[in-house]
């Protein structure tokens, strides 16, 4: 896949750290002008520092992408650096704390709720007018291996990468006439910076860990950045509308 991406503007989000910098790396190795969104403005200046050292094109914006105005510019940025969106990959996101829904706060679904799927609802409706501008996009979201079953998180966190699932699944149905292709990744565990804040002795954490004898080997961050790649990529011309676990065949035990 060489050049695969030459030219194209590409926003990845939560690309400070984790998946979102593996991808936002790998992005820009293939051509792709990137724009990392992050909260973090120190991670994002670190990413988009390793790009412009091997000779890519990149700038962030830092903010909440719950807030519209982080989103406005987001979107912004991009179209006026790069002429347009080609690709948008909402992959930042916060672990719940394993926690049982009566014990759930309302400050914790709220949050939960608000970055990982309010925050992809809110860019990728910016940003959809430029891809319907151009006849084409490709929208790459990430999910989870708890947006498969309800064994893998709390309940803050499952619902909403159900939420995610069913947002990817109803955007390829409504825009595939226009050109616009959205698929996701749902991975299983993988090492990444996120730290998952719970109490061990909570009925959370208590009934769902038996059901991770099954996570399968953890992934590098790498691994599902190439998975992105793929479904963002003209070979996956075809492929919309999928959910694709990057799980060592965890959603298939």
């Amino acid at each position: 896949m060489a050049g695969a991406f030459d030219g194209r503007g590409v926003i990845v989000t939560g690309a400070g750290s984790g998946i979102g910098r593996s991808t936002a790396l790998a992005f820009a190795a293939e051509g792709a002008r990137v724009l990392i969104a992050d909260l973090n403005a120190e991670s994002a200046a670190s990413t988009v520092e390793a790009i412009e050292e091997s000779g890519g094109t990149a700038v962030a914006v830092t903010g909440d992408l719950g807030d519209q105005a982080v989103v406005d510019e987001v979107t912004r940025t991009a179209v006026e650096r790069f002429g347009g969106v080609d690709v948008l990959v909402n992959n930042a996101g916060i672990m719940d704390g394993m926690t049982a829904l009566a014990d759930v706060t309302d400050a914790e679904w709220e949050r939960v709720l608000r970055v990982n799927l309010t925050a992809p609802f809110l860019l990728t409706r910016a940003v959809l007018p430029h891809m319907l501008a151009a006849g084409k996009g490709a929208i790459v979201n990430t999910a989870s291996e708890a947006g498969l079953r309800g064994s893998a998180a709390g309940a803050a966190y499952t619902a909403s990468k159900h939420g995610v699932v069913g947002l990817t699944k109803n955007l390829a149905v409504m825009y595939r006439k226009q050109g616009i292709r959205a698929n996701a990744i749902a991975p299983g565990g993988t090492a990444t910076g996120i730290v998952v804040n719970t109490d061990s002795s909570a009925h959370g954490p208590t009934a769902l860990g038996p059901h991770f004898v099954n996570l399968g080997r953890l992934a590098r961050p790498e691994e599902q950045a190439a998975a992105i790649l793929f479904l963002a990529s003209d070979a996956a011309s075809n492929i919309n509308g999928v959910v694709l676990p990057v799980d060592d065949g965890w959603a298939a035990v």
